[in-house]
């Protein structure tokens, strides 16, 4: 049986995506059936925040997704209806949501590439037209297999009341940091350097740091080292100074054991697999738009490098994930909102995407708060 909030407005605000460069605070309907309902096994989440994501302003400023569009996926907030269907949630639950989850019996799902899978591709969460998240909205409405079936939970995660939403707004980007460190799979006698030190540069950080590893950072701005020393991260480098110098310097000469790049610049990647060791692992993060880049292949060859990549979440960590943030705001080893710089209203959202698009040394995290 269907449930509702009955202060459901028709209307709501939101920052609509409408051509390149081009986003508007604009009235919208709410994301419902014409008949004020939604759809069996759907939710309706009333947001509290939104973080601003790199692949958002991407998709802002490169056209790669027809108008209009609302973009926004990490995401936090409350349900305020739900469909007939649904099991284990109820109107007032806090919940966050995963954009996207895999339908785990394709040939991509077998084998854990679950970015991959057809499914996983379709965007779940829509605060109306083509659906691509919803996050900077004040409603978005999470599609049947983002919610689970038959009490089996997917995407729709449960917000204990002890947590803030702002804090369980980070789950989605943590989850994909955390998919890419457990690939590398860490030795706590290697030592990793993190180039770049925004948040998903922190993230990438200090879940690396928690599996034992040494962890050295380069960034150009020395406040965003100050930031990342509050995660434990104290061995930074001056991003304008030699970085492969630095990293061999810091490991008896051989280069880091691995380089995780977690900005989007193509000449980084000859840097990256030059500061590492002979074996070493180079993790590309940030390169979600095609290019051509140089680098030696002999170092693949020879030296027996390895060039690897990681996108987006994991299913299969899903329960891990929502752990970690939970208790790592707890015992406060892991605060995230301690990496939020700005919080914007929804009706300053242009102005809260145009900071997030220019970067500047005291500016973080940048979240939505419709």
């Amino acid at each position: 049986m269907s449930e509702t909030n009955n202060n459901i407005p028709a209307t709501m605000r939101a920052a609509v995506y409408r051509e390149v460069n081009d986003v508007r605070v604009e009235t919208v309907p709410v994301p419902v059936n014409a008949d004020g309902s939604i759809g069996e096994g759907e939710v309706l989440v009333r947001i509290d925040t939104c973080g601003i994501c790199g692949t958002d302003l991407k998709k802002i400023h490169s056209g790669s997704h027809s108008a209009p569009r609302i973009f926004g996926h990490e995401m936090a907030g409350t349900i305020a209806m739900v469909g007939d269907g649904v099991m284990g949630f109820a109107v007032g639950d806090r919940v966050m949501a995963y954009h996207h989850i895999p339908c785990g019996q394709c040939y991509y799902c077998r084998k854990q590439t679950f970015a991959q899978c057809e499914t996983y591709k379709k965007v779940g969460c829509t605060a109306g037209f083509a659906a691509a998240g919803g996050g900077f909205a004040e409603y978005i409405r999470v599609m049947d297999w983002i919610v689970g079936r038959e009490g089996k939970t997917a995407g729709l995660v449960k917000i204990p009341e002890d947590i803030p939403l702002e804090q369980a707004s980070f789950i989605e980007p943590v989850n994909t940091c955390y998919k890419a460190v457990r690939q590398l799979r860490l030795q706590t006698d290697e030592t990793v350097l993190v180039m770049g030190q925004g948040p998903i540069g922190i993230l990438l950080a200090a879940l690396a740091k928690r599996t034992g590893a040494t962890v050295l950072t380069s960034d150009l701005y020395a406040e965003r080292h100050a930031i990342a020393a509050k995660f434990g991260l104290d061995r930074p480098l001056g991003a304008r100074g030699d970085v492969v110098a630095a990293a061999k310097e810091a490991t008896e000469g051989r280069g880091a054991d691995v380089a995780l790049v977690a900005v989007g610049a193509d000449t980084l990647i000859r840097t990256a697999m030059e500061a590492i060791r002979p074996g070493g692992r180079v993790m590309l993060f940030a390169s979600t738009q095609h290019g051509e880049t140089l680098f030696d292949p002999a170092a693949v060859c020879m030296d027996e490098k390895t060039l690897m990549g990681s996108y987006s979440a994991s299913v299969t960590i899903n329960d891990d994930v929502a752990k970690l943030v939970f208790e790592g705001y707890r015992d406060g080893s892991f605060d995230l909102t301690r990496l939020i710089s700005h919080r914007y209203s929804l009706e300053d959202a242009v102005a809260a995407i145009d900071l997030a698009s220019h970067p500047q040394a005291d500016s973080m995290k940048i979240v939505i708060k419709p």
